[in-house]
């Protein structure tokens, strides 16, 4: 009786808290009456208040020859763009921050990485709306990154791109292709890059805050369905698109090549989210999308649950 007690006052102060008429004196300038959300309940504190995460902008950027202290396994979110120098930026930075604001040549982008979805996507700032630049807004949604604009102060899903609450609520974020990979492989394939340098935040860097997530049982403030096919919340599979591919398929058959992209597995990458120290992490490899053209596609590498609670109806590339 004392447990079915808790879980029902924990279910109504989630409720109270979802209420957004107690998020307007921090979110004054934040339409609340424009949504998508349907039920309110789904966004959640995550903890840390509004820039509590503090998102950076117009971050530094180093040779790859330079000594960064970054061990060769350390994952990096690759971006490649035409006519501009390949630019890594290491999880290690991005599991403190999650967005980065930076401008790649002509074109302003967004570097975003949600830990407690794994997800890692880079967003083209440039919008019908004008240039935008984020920042994390403290809540999450179905345990993803709920980020905002500074012009606006619109909220925006990370795992979709997509604003749901506020003026420009609907809008959509262009996705560019960028992929997470080790130091080591992209520093190899790119002698003449540019690495991220260590930002001016008093933060120990290298190290993981969430030591023992992606093997733990649940997600974090997530009660949504598991996802099919008895796959683990936390197991690890590539979105393109609607589809998703289990990485544990990916591992054993090393390449797969259906519904119009080839999905290639690598060893070399530690887990951002295993050990204390992001370099210790197992090896969960890297992954590379491509299409009939060898042209880099537009992808994710995220938690099940975490596709699942956004793509309910998505196809699951089980190989089964």
């Amino acid at each position: 009786m004392r447990s079915l007690i808790s879980a029902l006052l924990l279910v109504c102060a989630a409720a109270a808290s979802a209420n957004p008429d107690l998020w307007r004196g921090e979110w004054p300038r934040t339409d609340f009456t424009m949504t998508s959300v349907q039920d309110w309940s789904q966004i959640r504190s995550g903890g840390p208040p509004r820039d509590g995460i503090p998102a950076l902008s117009d971050p530094r950027f180093v040779g790859v020859s330079v000594n960064t202290g970054l061990a060769a396994v350390e994952p990096v979110i690759s971006v490649e763009l035409p006519g501009a120098r390949p630019r890594a930026y290491p999880i290690r930075y991005l599991i403190w921050h999650e967005i980065v604001n930076d401008r790649i040549g002509n074109q302003p982008v967004a570097i975003t990485y949600c830990p407690l979805c794994n997800s890692a996507l880079v967003f083209d700032r440039r919008t019908a709306h004008g240039v935008l630049g984020f920042g994390v807004t403290g809540k999450l949604r179905h345990s993803d990154m709920v980020m905002y604009d500074r012009e606006t102060e619109s909220w925006w899903q990370q795992a979709t791109g997509e604003a749901i609450v506020g003026r420009l609520t609907g809008t959509r974020l262009r996705a560019l292709p960028a992929w997470m990979e080790s130091w080591a492989q992209f520093r190899q394939r790119n002698p003449d890059g540019l690495v991220m340098a260590e930002p001016d935040y008093s933060r120990d860097y290298g190290r993981n805050p969430y030591r023992g997530y992606d093997t733990s049982r649940q997600p974090f403030l997530y009660d949504g369905a598991p996802p099919p096919h008895g796959l683990h919340p936390l197991e690890r599979v590539v979105r393109v698109g609607d589809r998703a591919w289990p990485l544990t398929r990916l591992r054993r058959e090393g390449q797969v090549a259906e519904a119009g992209v080839t999905i290639s597995w690598r060893s070399g990458q530690a887990s951002a989210l295993d050990a204390g120290r992001i370099a210790k992490g197992r090896d969960v490899g890297s992954i590379r999308v491509t299409d009939a053209a060898g042209q880099d596609v537009v992808h994710d590498v995220m938690f099940a649950f975490a596709f699942h609670a956004f793509w309910p109806d998505g196809i699951w590339m089980t190989g089964r």
